[in-house]
């Protein structure tokens, strides 16, 4: 059984004096949740504040971005291995933001992928169509293929590590979002075209986590964890504040239940 990872994503928000505020007013609000797993992916500057605050919650710390290069003259870039030493579990890998402002492509996000489980992190590796990708019919073959190109190179054993967010790009920040049907749909064919790339090695699709993103919120939450593919969300605005993630993190744990109960 796949447990789903709720995983906040603050973007360019927050000092880690703010951040700091806000694990202690979440952690109360989230104390006992169980089926679920929480990360708080702050700026670089709140990591190790965030990561301190959180110590012994079991609530896991990313970050939004890596270099894939350990060190070296890489001006304004942070490694793998400074990420660890700064507490996190997790790192985000090729947002659509990373790819439409600071040239990421599908060749850095595998380099990066690669980088980041040689360390140790998990990645969330995002993936997911544009506006007109979707109006043209082509979101199976634009999803498929960064997907094939994220995982390339990766070992089956590695790959039960990584998260995959699907985030379609017309609904990141904009208030619109796929249905839960939808959402549902195509993380099924990413899921398939996992198994495709280890058709030897069936417990890779099984385990590896699949996410949705893109203006997800507590008033539908529910949509998406109800789905059978979904094994949680990556949540921008709706994570900013304590309440209102705390919100959305129980709803996930009591659909994650129920989906466990109905399977069973």
């Amino acid at each position: 059984m796949r447990t789903p990872l709720l995983a906040a994503n603050w973007k360019m928000y927050k000092t880690a004096e703010d951040a700091a505020a806000f694990v202690r007013d979440f952690l109360p609000r989230v104390a006992g949740l169980s089926g679920i797993e929480i990360a708080l992916c702050p700026p670089f500057t709140a990591l190790t504040t965030v990561a301190h605050e959180v110590r012994g919650s079991g609530i896991a710390v990313g970050a939004q971005d890596m270099f894939w290069e350990e060190a070296g003259a890489y001006t304004g870039e942070i490694s793998p291995g400074m990420l660890v030493a700064a507490g996190c579990r997790y790192v985000i890998i090729g947002h659509s933001e990373r790819r439409q402002y600071f040239g990421e492509t599908d060749e850095t996000v595998n380099r990066k992928v690669l980088a980041a489980l040689r360390r140790g992190l998990r990645p969330i590796v995002c993936v997911g169509e544009s506006l007109s990708q979707r109006e043209a019919g082509t979101t199976e073959e634009v999803v498929k293929s960064q997907v094939k190109a994220a995982l390339a190179g990766v070992r089956p054993e590695a790959a039960c590590e990584i998260v995959i967010a699907y985030e379609p790009i017309w609904a990141i920040g904009t208030g619109r979002n796929a249905t839960g049907v939808e959402a549902n749909r195509v993380i099924g064919l990413i899921r398939r075209q996992i198994a495709e790339l280890y058709p030897a090695n069936p417990e890779v699709p099984a385990q590896l986590r699949i996410q949705y993103g893109g203006s997800v919120k507590p008033e539908n939450i529910v949509e998406f964890m109800s789905q059978p593919e979904i094994d949680g969300g990556l949540v921008g605005g709706a994570s900013l504040d304590p309440a209102g993630f705390a919100t959305l993190c129980r709803l996930s744990a009591e659909a994650a239940s129920r989906r466990v109960r109905e399977r069973a």
